[in-house]
């Protein structure tokens, strides 16, 4: 692999082995600092769950759903790892989301209530659901608000050995904490929401399922740097630049 080139790759600690089109590790091997780690899908779409822990429904003065409140980012706000998140000049307040997401490895359509709903799981990863809390508020409606370039920071890789049911998500500013919480917190947990979601669209490899945040939601500003930790997979970190 050239250094110019893009390819995948199975992480082992600072090692990176790439792998054939088949997914067989090869001979080839990098580290972490030697390469740009791009975001680690290209999903056909960003299945969003809004208002899945209940101390976060409540601190923006909302009711906890009965069912999945479902939303879509667009594929075209994804950026990786260390990319900078831009905040743009229709927006006077943009905020962090610390979600752990999931995404999808094989296609999944109408999941039956006696299938394993994580078996069409491939792994795990962190996800920054960044949102113009104003122009959410304007809008009534979610698509503008968590849309916009740059406002689907994922990563830093996929985690594929991770049990869901019970880990720490944490957001930090700055290097001061913002949001912690657990995944146990879940309104609707990972498995639920895999099946649910397979019967209202059809999910293909790649796609992407971010699970919901806990309460803590701040301002990001210009000179900010947000980093988001989920535990058993590691920290995306992105720098944050004003528009304006």
């Amino acid at each position: 692999m050239h250094a110019d080139s893009v390819g995948i790759g199975e992480m082992v600690g600072d090692e990176i082995w790439v792998l054939s089109p088949q997914m067989e590790r090869t001979e080839e091997l990098w580290y972490r600092d030697e390469v740009r780690l791009l975001a680690p899908a290209a999903p056909s779409k960003v299945v969003c769950v809004g208002r899945n822990y209940a101390d976060h429904a409540a601190e923006l003065g909302n009711e906890v759903p009965k069912a999945p409140l479902l939303f879509l980012k667009a594929p075209s706000s994804i950026i990786a790892d260390r990319e900078p998140i831009i905040i743009p000049p229709q927006s006077e307040r943009a905020e962090h989301e610390a979600e752990l997401a999931v995404v999808i490895g094989k296609r999944a359509k109408d999941i039956r209530d006696d299938e394993d709903a994580l078996s069409y799981v491939l792994g795990y990863t962190c996800l920054n659901d960044v949102t113009a809390r104003d122009v959410q508020r304007a809008d009534v409606q979610f698509t503008r608000g968590k849309s916009f370039d740059t406002f689907c920071p994922f990563g830093p890789y996929i985690e594929t050995e991770l049990d869901p049911t019970d880990i720490e998500v944490t957001c930090t500013v700055n290097g001061e904490t913002r949001q912690h919480g657990r995944t146990s917190q879940m309104v609707f947990p990972v498995e639920f929401l895999v099946r649910y979601i397979s019967r209202q669209m059809t999910l293909m490899p790649g796609d992407v399922i971010a699970t919901g945040t806990p309460a803590g939601v701040s301002q990001l500003t210009h000179g900010d740097t947000c980093a988001i930790t989920i535990q058993g997979i590691g920290t995306l970190t992105n720098p944050v630049v004003g528009d304006h």
